[in-house]
C-alpha cells in the first residue's frame, strides 16, 4: 500500500479521472483519491514513478508521503488548507467585472441606449469587436473550466462540465464567425443597416460570458463546502495532546508527544489532558470520557483500568503507563476513520450528470444528422451550417444545469429560516432518500448533561435536610454528578452549609463535618466502606440503576440517611420527533455508548424499539456500514466519538449544540438543537428532490419541442437568436417552479 499526495484537484470530476487513470495501471489492485485530504491510496505492484507519471498524465501532480509511524497524526492538518476556495472567488470576481460591461454594451446601450464613446456610437463592428474581447476575456479567466469540460469529451465520457462548456464555445464560435461575415460585407462595401442586423440577431458573446459565470459560482459554493467539510478533520487534530509529562528517574519532565513511546511511564494531574492511551498504575481518578464517548458522566479509574488520549482527568493523581501512543491512540483512529470514511463514500449520481451521458452525444448526433441531411436536401452550407448551430445552441445546458442548484438553493434558504443548516446540495438530495435514522442517545435524545431526578430520605430525616447535607458536601466538588445536586439545591433556593475537614476520594466520593457531624458522599461501594449495611437502601440504589439512573449515597455518622438518583433527561421533544419520522415511514435506532439497561429505559420512554448499546466510536462507524447494506442511513450525533459514523452515513446531522468536530462532520446542523427538525430535514428534503425532478421534465421539455424546431423540420428556419430566447426561457421556467418551493410548510 502507497499513500500519495495529489494536488490540482477541485471537484468529484477530477477524483473521479484520477481513480480512474491509476486503477488502469497495470499491479494496481485498488486506488482511492480523497478530495477531502487531497491524498491517494494505492494497493497493488505499480511502482511509484508509474503512479506519479499516470496523475501527471491526467493533469495533476502527485508526490508520495513518508511511511509515517510512531506517533504521528494519520491526517496532516497542512494538506487540508483550502487553497481553491480564493482562487475561485478571483476567477468570479474578474468574471463578473468582465460581464458586467459586456452586459452593459449588449443590452444597456443596444436596448436601452445607454451611452458609449463616440467613436462607438452606430460603430456595429467596433462593438462587435469589444464584446468578442470581454467574451474571450472571461472564457480565458474560465479556461481551467473548458478544460476539464472537452477533456471529458474527447476521453469519451461527456459529464455537465461538457455540456456547459460546449454550449459557451458554441455560441462563441458563431458569433465570431458573424463578425467574421461583417468584416467581409464592410470590405464589399456593404450599408450600415445590414450590418446592424447581423450586429443584433447573429451575436451571442453575452451567453458565451454567462455561463461559465454562472458556473463558477457553483464551483465556488462547492470549493467552499469542501473546506469546511476538512474543518472536522482539524478539530480533531487540534484535540490531540501536544505534550506529555514522563517521569523518569523519579523526576517529571514535560516532553512533545512525539517522544512518547510505549512502555513510557507519565503522570497525569487533576485537569490535564491524558496523553497517550494507556493504563492506571497507581492512584484513582474519575475521568471525563465524553471527548470519545459522548457520556457525561465520568468514569471512576483505579489500578489497572485502561485510559485514552484526549480524556480529562477530574479529580485524582495518575500515574500510567503507555500503551498506544500517535495514530495507534484511539483519538487517532477516529480520526484516521473520519478520513477514510470520507474518501470512500460514493458520490451522489444527480440525474443530470447520467443523463447528460446520452445527451451530449445525442444532441451532437442530431447537430450532424440536420447539416448532412440539409445539404444532401439541396440547402446551401451556410443555411445548413445555421441549422446545426441552432440544435446546439437550443439544447444548450444552461436549464439542465440550473435543475438541481435552483431547487438546493431555494431548499437551503428554507432550511436555514427554520434553523437547518444544509451544506451541500448532496445532502439536501441524500436526506430525501433515507430509508433509517440513527439516533445517538446522549445529547440527541437527551440533554447531554445530568441532572438530579429524586431524592430520597431515609428515617427521620426529610428531603430538604438531605438536599442541604448534600449541597454542603457536593458545593466543594468538580465532579459532574456533584454539580447537578448542586444546581438542583441552588434552584431550590437553598444555601451551602460550612464544612471543614473536606476530603476526596478519588472516583469514589467525598467526606467532611457538617455541622459537627461527619457526612459521607459516594457510589454504593463508598457508602459500604463508610457507612452501615442498609439492604433498603441499597435494593433501591440498584432499582434506580436499572432505570438508567446514577445514584449518590449519603451517609451521616456511619448511617446511611438517603440517596439522590442523578440522570440524563430526555428531552420534551423526543417522543414525538421520533414519532413523526415514524409517519414518514422511516426505520428508526438508537446507538450509544451506555450501558443496555440505560439505553433501552430511554428506548422505551421515546418510543424506539431497535437500540444498540455498549458501542465504541470505531463500533459506531461499523453499524452505520451495516445498516447502509440495507438502505440509505441518516446519523445523528452531538459528540466527538459520533464523527466517524456522522461522516460514514449518507448523510450526518449534527446536534447545534454539539461538539465542534461533530458539527463539522455533518452535513447537516440542527442549530436549535431540536429532534423535531429531524423529521423537518427529511420533509425539505423530499420536497427538494421532487422539485429538482420537476425541473428536469421542464428543461428537457423545451429541448424536446424545440429541437425539432431548430433543425427545420417544420418548415421554420429557427436561428440561433430564437433557439437562445427557448433557451432562456426553459431556464426562466426552471427558476420559477423552484420559488415554489418556498410554499412549501416543512413543519407539516
Amino acid at each position: 500500500m502507497k499513500d500519495f499526495t495529489v494536488t490540482g484537484m477541485s471537484c468529484a470530476a477530477c477524483q473521479a479521472r484520477v481513480e480512474k487513470a491509476v486503477s488502469s495501471l497495470d499491479g494496481v489492485t485498488s486506488c482511492t483519491v480523497s478530495l477531502l485530504t487531497n491524498s491517494m491510496r494505492v494497493d497493488g505492484t505499480a511502482s511509484t514513478q508509474e503512479i506519479i507519471k499516470t496523475v501527471k498524465k491526467a493533469g495533476y501532480r502527485a508526490k508520495e508521503k513518508g511511511n509515517g509511524k510512531g506517533n504521528k497524526t494519520p491526517v496532516s492538518e497542512n494538506l487540508l488548507n483550502d487553497d481553491e476556495t480564493p482562487i475561485l472567488k478571483k476567477r468570479l470576481i474578474l468574471s463578473a467585472v468582465f460581464l458586467i460591461i459586456l452586459m452593459y454594451i449588449t443590452m444597456g446601450h443596444n436596448m436601452w441606449g445607454w451611452p458609449v464613446p463616440e467613436f462607438l456610437m452606430h460603430n456595429h463592428l467596433g462593438l462587435a469587436l469589444i464584446e468578442l474581447l470581454v467574451a474571450s476575456a472571461v472564457m480565458v479567466i474560465n479556461q481551467r473550466f473548458f478544460v476539464n469540460g472537452f477533456r471529458a469529451l474527447f476521453s469519451g465520457a461527456p459529464n455537465m462540465d461538457t455540456l456547459v462548456s460546449l454550449g459557451s464555445s458554441v455560441s462563441f464560435v458563431w458569433s465570431t464567425y458573424m463578425l467574421l461575415k461583417m468584416c467581409y460585407m464592410v470590405k464589399l462595401g456593404s450599408d450600415n443597416m445590414a450590418l446592424m442586423d447581423i450586429y443584433h440577431n447573429e451575436l451571442y458573446f453575452e451567453s458565451a460570458a454567462m455561463i461559465p459565470t454562472i458556473i463558477t459560482v457553483g464551483k465556488l459554493l462547492e470549493a467552499i463546502s469542501k473546506g469546511k467539510t476538512t474543518n472536522a478533520l482539524k478539530s480533531l487534530i487540534k484535540l490531540s495532546p501536544k505534550q506529555a509529562i514522563l517521569l523518569r528517574d523519579g523526576k517529571e519532565i514535560a516532553v512533545d508527544i512525539e517522544e512518547v513511546k510505549p512502555g513510557d511511564i507519565f503522570t497525569v494531574k487533576p485537569g490535564d489532558i491524558i496523553p497517550v492511551d494507556g493504563s492506571v498504575i497507581e492512584g484513582a481518578s474519575a475521568v471525563d470520557e465524553s471527548a470519545l464517548t459522548g457520556e457525561s458522566i465520568p468514569v471512576n479509574k483505579n489500578a489497572g483500568d485502561r485510559i485514552s488520549a484526549a480524556t480529562i482527568n477530574i479529580s485524582g493523581y495518575l500515574i500510567c503507563k503507555a500503551i498506544l501512543v500517535g495514530e495507534d491512540t484511539t483519538l487517532g483512529q477516529i480520526i484516521r476513520m473520519v478520513s477514510d470514511a470520507a474518501s470512500t463514500k460514493a458520490p451522489i449520481a444527480r440525474v443530470a450528470d447520467k443523463v447528460s451521458r446520452v445527451f451530449v452525444p445525442g444532441v451532437m448526433a442530431i447537430s450532424v444528422l440536420v447539416l448532412i441531411g440539409w445539404l444532401l436536401y439541396g440547402a446551401t452550407l451556410s443555411f445548413a451550417l445555421a441549422r446545426a448551430i441552432s440544435v446546439l445552441v437550443i439544447s444548450c445546458p444552461c436549464a439542465l444545469g440550473l435543475a438541481t442548484p435552483v431547487a438546493v438553493m431555494v431548499g437551503n434558504g428554507i432550511g436555514a429560516k427554520n434553523g437547518i443548516l444544509i451544506k451541500t446540495g448532496e445532502a439536501i438530495e441524500t436526506i430525501g432518500k433515507i430509508d433509517t435514522v440513527v439516533l445517538d442517545k446522549t445529547g440527541t435524545i437527551t440533554e447531554g448533561k445530568p441532572h438530579v431526578t429524586d431524592i430520597i430520605p431515609f428515617g427521620t430525616i426529610i428531603e430538604k435536610e438531605l438536599l442541604e447535607k448534600a449541597f454542603a458536601l457536593e458545593n466543594h466538588s468538580e465532579h459532574p454528578l456533584g454539580k447537578a445536586i448542586v444546581s438542583e439545591a441552588i434552584n431550590r433556593g437553598l444555601s451551602a452549609l460550612p464544612v471543614e475537614e473536606f476530603k476526596v476520594h478519588p472516583g469514589s466520593g467525598l467526606e467532611a463535618i457538617c455541622q459537627g457531624h461527619k457526612v459521607f458522599g459516594g457510589n454504593r461501594e463508598f457508602a459500604q466502606n463508610n457507612a452501615l449495611p442498609d439492604n433498603n437502601a441499597f435494593t433501591l440504589g440498584e432499582k434506580l440503576s436499572n432505570e438508567g439512573k446514577t445514584p449518590v449515597f449519603f451517609a451521616e455518622e456511619g448511617k446511611i440517611i438517603g440517596l439522590i438518583a442523578v440522570a440524563d433527561r430526555v428531552k420534551e421533544s423526543s417522543a414525538g420527533a421520533v414519532e413523526s419520522l415514524k409517519k414518514l415511514c422511516l426505520k428508526i435506532v438508537m446507538l450509544t455508548g451506555d450501558n443496555e439497561i440505560t439505553a433501552k429505559h430511554i428506548g422505551n420512554e421515546v418510543g424506539i424499539s431497535d437500540v444498540i448499546a455498549n458501542v465504541l466510536p470505531d463500533q459506531k462507524e461499523s453499524e452505520i456500514r451495516f445498516l447502509q447494506k440495507s438502505g440509505k442511513v441518516a446519523m445523528v450525533g452531538d459528540g466527538i466519538n459520533d464523527a466517524p459514523a456522522l461522516t460514514r452515513s449518507d448523510v450526518g446531522i449534527a446536534i447545534g449544540a454539539g461538539t465542534d468536530v461533530a458539527i463539522d462532520s455533518a452535513q447537516i446542523v440542527l442549530v436549535n438543537s431540536d429532534p423535531a427538525d429531524i423529521a423537518a430535514s427529511v420533509r425539505l428534503g423530499r420536497r427538494t428532490l421532487r422539485n429538482v425532478r420537476q425541473n428536469l421534465f421542464w428543461a428537457f421539455f423545451y429541448n424536446l419541442i424545440c429541437i425539432p424546431l431548430a433543425a427545420g423540420l417544420f418548415g421554420l428556419a429557427m436561428n440561433p437568436m430564437f433557439a437562445a430566447a427557448a433557451m432562456s426561457l426553459s431556464s426562466l421556467t426552471v427558476c420559477l417552479n423552484a420559488l415554489r418551493l418556498n410554499l412549501v410548510d416543512i413543519r407539516k
